[in-house]
Order: structure tokens, then C-alpha cells, then sequence
């Protein structure tokens, strides 16, 4: 047995409110105007939110509207002094990705990822950490005890082929009143059981709150910054990412719409193959169509992508096949980009 730890952070920690809001935006241009291009990114912190980036689109938002509703919806103040810094698209970016040309918005690599442990093609831990995660970001709103902002892990002990076989300690911090923690801490642990027994997995230890206390937080407690918490965005370490956040950014920017695109390979490669897990890499030059590879690794060794995918990863049959002008980034943002 080997022990591994993999983590989510809630709804309403600051890193994935900044996430929400950016996308928020994305949505409110992208819904006026399909031809957008957006890069937007948010910081949060101390009773401001600054908002910078590119954004060259036919339409204005409204942009202190769409900021407030988003803070409400995740239980925050919406008092906040809002700083408005977009700018427009570099001209320099847009020779090469315009939608004439439709080259990729970005260079780098981008990774899909599918494992056979869970009819979501998804690692168990992960899975479990997703509806618990779900669960809290409900519950807050039926108890008023219950704040926020936190984030949970899970430290498991794991088999040779790194299956879940039981979670040696399930961490969570989560801000409260602190008033009613004996209350609170039972709730939460009730709830982690009841998810885990669907998996037949048992929970050796609680650590929650280890410090002690939460009660301050948020942006009071905290900064949040768009991008910062990629490895949760994707598959909570199970599988290696590139360097690209996804939030804020228009399926023209292969940072998000290959990743899209990486996932449903691994999924079709894992069944096509009979395979227990696949991973796909994606790279890209910046104003070129084409990947410049596709890499298909598996438990039973490299597989040789078939060459119709290089077509099928040109930004442009990416957008249109997952009709990437047409979704809901902002409820992507709130607990992961890969649910399903």
C-alpha cells in the first residue's frame, strides 16, 4: 500500500471566486457576441476586486453588475470596491488567431485525463471530493453556522495500480461561526461517510479545522487570484497539467478548449482500448492550427494516435465540435472542469 493526497478547494474560497468571476465575464461577452476574444483576470483581496486582461468584443458589460452577483452567490459581501483595467486584444496575437486564420491561442501543453474508477472515468478520491465539495456549497445555505470558504483533502492508501482503498485521514477546513462547532464538525463528518460509503471506502481519521479555528475568511482572510488553483481545476494531481489556467479565456485559447478536447480523447481511448487509464497530451504553437503532437500514454503502453485527431484539434473543429460557444463557463469554474 502507498499513500497518496489529492485536494479541492470550495465554491467560495477567494481563488475560485476570482475563477467564477472571470468566467462570469467570458459568459456575458461570449453570449452578446461569439466573436469575442477574452483573457480576463481577477484579483481579490481586503474590500477591492481588480479586474485587468484583454477583452476585444463587439459588446460592453456590465461589468460591476456581474462582479456583484457572483460574490453573492457565493455568500460574499458585495460591497467591494470594483476596478475595472481591461484593455484590448495585442494585434499581434490576432494575426495569428483570428477567425480567418484560426490558429491556436497560445503554445503549450495540454493535458486529457480518464481512469476506470468511477463511471464518470474519473479517480474516486476526486469524485468524492467533488460532491462533497457540492454538498458543503448547499448545506451553507440551509445552515447559517457554516461560512464560505474552505477546502478538503484526502490522503489515501492506494494499491499497485493506484486504486482507493481506504482514506487513512480526511482533511477539511472550512469557515464557521465557531460558535457551533460541535455541531458543525459531526454534520461534516456525517456527510463525508454517507458519500464514501457509496464507494465502499472507510475513513480512518478526521482532521478537520487542524488549526483549531476558522472564522475569518474569504477576502478578509485571504487574496484570490484567477489561474491559482489549476491542479483542482483538472484532476486534483492524479495527472500532470500544463501550465495554462483555464478561467476567463475564450475557446479560441487551447489552454482551455484543448484540455476540453484531451479529456474526451482519453475517455474514447479508454474505452476503445479496454484500458484502465489513458492520458493525453496536446502541444501547440501560438498562431498555428494544427498540434504540433499528440501523445497517448496508457497502462498498456504509448498508443499511436490516429491522424484524423490532428484535424480534429484544430481550434476551429475543436470550438464546433464541443459547441464551445454555447456552455456555462462560470458553473465550470465552481467545482472542477472535469465532472463527467
Amino acid at each position: 500500500m502507498r499513500l497518496y493526497t489529492n485536494e479541492i478547494v470550495f465554491r467560495g474560497h477567494p481563488d475560485k471566486v476570482c475563477d467564477q468571476i472571470s468566467d462570469a465575464l467570458l459568459d456575458a461577452y461570449l453570449k452578446e457576441d461569439k466573436h469575442s476574444r477574452c483573457g480576463i483576470e481577477v484579483m481579490g483581496g481586503k474590500g477591492k476586486i481588480f479586474i485587468t486582461g484583454e477583452v476585444t468584443s463587439k459588446v460592453d458589460v456590465d461589468v460591476e453588475s456581474i462582479v456583484k452577483r457572483v460574490l453573492d452567490s457565493v455568500g460574499y459581501d458585495t460591497n467591494y470596491e470594483i476596478i475595472n483595467n481591461l484593455g484590448k486584444q495585442s494585434p499581434d496575437i490576432d494575426m495569428g488567431t483570428n477567425d480567418e486564420v484560426g490558429g491556436a491561442g497560445d503554445q503549450g501543453m495540454m493535458f486529457g485525463y480518464a481512469v476506470n474508477d468511477t463511471k464518470e472515468l474519473l479517480p474516486t478520491a476526486m469524485v468524492i471530493l467533488q460532491r462533497f465539495s457540492k454538498w458543503y456549497d448547499k448545506e451553507r445555505l440551509n445552515c447559517s453556522y457554516l461560512r464560505s470558504d474552505g477546502k478538503a483533502e484526502i490522503t489515501g492508501y492506494y494499491d499497485d495500480n493506484m486504486k482507493l482503498k481506504r482514506i487513512k485521514y480526511f482533511t477539511i477546513s472550512y469557515q464557521n461561526d465557531e460558535e457551533h462547532r460541535d455541531y458543525t464538525d459531526n454534520l461534516i463528518k456525517e456527510a463525508c461517510i454517507n458519500i464514501c460509503k457509496d464507494y465502499d471506502i472507510e475513513i480512518e481519521e478526521f482532521l478537520i479545522n487542524p488549526t483549531g479555528r476558522f472564522e475569518i475568511g474569504g477576502f478578509e482572510g485571504d487574496s484570490g487570484l484567477t489561474g491559482r488553483k489549476i491542479v483542482v481545476d483538472s484532476y486534483q494531481s492524479f495527472c500532470k497539467v500544463g501550465g495554462g489556467a483555464f478561467s476567463g479565456k475564450d475557446p479560441t485559447k487551447v489552454d482551455r478548449s484543448a484540455t476540453y478536447k484531451a479529456r474526451l480523447i482519453a475517455k474514447d481511448y479508454l474505452k476503445k482500448y479496454n484500458l484502465s487509464w489513458c492520458e493525453v497530451v496536446i502541444s501547440y504553437a501560438i498562431g498555428i492550427d494544427k498540434p504540433l503532437s499528440i501523445y497517448i500514454d496508457s497502462d498498456k503502453g504509448y498508443i499511436e494516435p490516429d491522424e484524423s485527431l490532428y484535424i480534429e484539434c484544430t481550434p476551429k473543429n475543436i470550438i464546433k465540435d464541443l459547441d464551445l460557444l454555447n456552455i456555462c463557463y462560470e458553473e465550470k469554474a465552481r467545482f472542477g472542469h472535469f465532472q463527467d
